[in-house]
């Protein structure tokens, strides 16, 4: 299937906004269950730390959390009535 891997990248860092269980000025821990491909690929743009470990879990550096939190308001966020 061919698909706009960059649009689905902005999705999936924006989907780890809803699984954030810890945070501080070194970034926020969050679930790493979406797509290894994808993963990695947040990884190499240093958004999140390595998924590939034992740990459920990557860390969002702080730049991928401020970018994840934009994302997630520009295509979740219900406006304002």
């Amino acid at each position: 299937m061919n698909y706009d891997k960059d649009k689905v990248d902005e999705m999936v860092l924006a989907l780890l906004c809803l699984t954030v269980t810890e945070e501080g000025d070194w970034g926020a821990r969050t679930w790493k269950s979406h797509d290894w491909d994808v993963m990695d690929r947040l990884h190499a743009r240093g958004y999140i730390s390595d998924p590939k470990s034992k740990a459920k879990s990557v860390v969002l550096s702080p730049e991928g959390l401020e970018l994840a939190r934009e994302l997630f308001d520009r295509h979740f966020a219900l406006g304002v009535k």
